[in-house]
């Protein structure tokens, strides 16, 4: 349809300048000079096309199909109006979320999100194009993350998702790096941004962390009335075995209990020495 439109403005301009050079030579002689360098323009806009930084083209030829070895880079190129027509990629990485539901290995339904940078191999622009279209990773990306989603998350318990984060996402990459290479698409990264569980076992998850913290707390109090109580056995061995040597002492010598005895009466007799002294001395101020 698009075709039939220059067409047929051409061909009014034609029978413009028909009905003029009638009337006029001169007048019917400079339209068509006018119709032949718009025509000509037409003619050089159809046969060129430019292709962006950032892009691929390929050439579908309505007589021989597809060119296979043929991919263009970016800058000004020609074609033939009609037989020819580029199809053009672009190259650059897009990033691309995608989420998927599947099952760990104990059973529990896990949500994971994934955020893979993607872009396609420039030298298979022909075949992808053949085989996926222009949408390529629309057709491809989710249906791959899904599926090695699917087969390594099963090889994990829920609590190993959590703990394991780090080995879940290097074997998520090396798999699905792997499978987009059956499509000629090159992945430049692949992170795992959102692991979340059901309602259902976050709520048990936050109750045995509850429990183990309260267990520990219980643990620590035992452990603090253990040592109290032993050192309450070693002081009051500590004294027995004080008393007994004593015992000892004053058995093997009754002055021993004396000299205590005086030792005592000294040591009192300081300390109300100094005391008295203190006072006489505030006493005097």
């Amino acid at each position: 349809m698009a075709n039939k439109e220059p067409n047929r403005l051409l061909q009014n301009l034609k029978d413009l300048a028909g009905r003029m050079s009638s009337g006029s030579k001169g007048a019917g002689l400079g339209l068509k000079l006018l119709i032949g360098a718009g025509a000509l323009a037409y003619g050089v806009k159809e046969a060129t096309y430019t292709v962006e930084g950032g892009q691929r083209a390929v050439i579908f030829n309505r007589i021989g199909g597809m060119q296979m070895d043929t991919v263009l880079s970016e800058g000004l190129h020609f074609r033939i109006p009609w037989f020819q027509y580029p199809i053009i990629y672009d190259i650059r990485a897009k990033p691309r979320k995608i989420s998927s539901l599947t099952g760990s290995k104990d059973l529990q339904m896990v949500n994971i999100a994934l955020r893979v940078l993607s872009r396609p191999v420039a030298s298979s622009l022909p075949v992808m194009y053949q085989h996926l279209g222009k949408d390529y990773d629309e057709r491809v990306l989710p249906s791959i993350v899904n599926e090695v989603l699917k087969s390594v998350v099963a090889k994990f318990n829920a609590s190993q998702l959590i703990t394991q984060r780090a080995q879940v996402s290097l074997l998520i990459r090396r798999d699905l790096f792997e499978r987009a290479k059956d499509f000629n698409i090159i992945l430049d990264d692949v992170a795992i941004t959102e692991l979340s569980f059901s309602k259902e076992y976050t709520a048990a998850v936050e109750a045995k962390q509850v429990a183990q913290q309260e267990a520990q707390r219980a643990q620590f109090f035992v452990e603090k009335a253990k040592q109290e109580q032993r050192q309450k056995i070693i002081q009051a061995e500590g004294e027995a075995q004080a008393a007994k040597m004593l015992g000892k002492a004053v058995t093997k010598n009754p002055g021993y209990l004396k000299l205590r005895r005086i030792r005592a009466a000294q040591n009192i007799a300081k300390t109300v020495r100094c005391y008295y002294s203190l006072h006489f001395i505030y006493s005097s101020f």
